[in-house]
């Protein structure tokens, strides 16, 4: 399993499912990212944390634990 976390830098990856329970699935859902998005990996913050993502048309940033909860192809 692949997940969100370990996308680089330049990277357009679909989002294949989501793991994690209740609100924070929920919160990552109402951001957008949802089964079958695709998502851009922008930037990466200097130290590693938080990511910068394109998705739906706007860019998002998100906690890399977040991103671990996501499971991308």
């Amino acid at each position: 399993m692949r997940t969100l976390k370990e996308a680089r830098v330049g990277d357009t990856v679909q989002v294949v499912k989501l793991h994690g329970e209740g609100a924070v699935k929920r919160r990552i859902m109402d951001m957008g990212i949802t089964k079958g998005v695709e998502v851009f990996v922008r930037k990466v913050a200097p130290l590693g944390d938080p990511m910068e993502l394109s998705v739906r048309g706007y860019e998002l940033s998100l906690r890399k634990a977040d991103a671990g909860m996501i499971e991308i192809a």
